[in-house]
């Protein structure tokens, strides 16, 4: 019997072809994407000094709702965070997910509040 691939390896695979191409600076740091079923997490990472800049999550206090308005609300939350330290340019890491759903209602939330990728 032939089984199914793993989703998750394949999207690791998937991340790490990505990863190999895409890089963040501290100029301009790289927006990373997770996603769990019932979280999502975003940071703002400097590859070349291999630091997180920022970070925001559904877990953090004071976001609440759908998954999708909790996307929402992190991504303001990351870039409000991002222009506290005087980033605006910022490397979209989706991280081996499809642009869709959650990671684009963050990546679109992000960008309606200031940051530029």
């Amino acid at each position: 019997m032939i089984s199914k691939p793993d989703k998750n390896k394949v999207r690791l695979k998937r991340h790490a072809r990505v990863r190999g191409k895409i890089s963040g600076t501290a100029e301009c740091p790289r927006l990373n994407v997770f996603r769990s079923n019932k979280n999502i997490y975003a940071q703002l990472i400097d590859d070349v000094a291999g630091v997180t800049l920022a970070s925001a999550s559904t877990l953090d206090k004071g976001i609440s709702g759908t998954k999708t308005e909790s996307a929402q609300a992190v991504g303001e939350a990351i870039a409000k965070a991002g222009s506290k330290k005087g980033i605006k340019k910022v490397v979209f890491d989706r991280g081996g997910y499809l642009y869709h759903g959650r990671v684009a209602a963050l990546a679109e939330a992000a960008r309606e509040n200031g940051l530029e990728f």
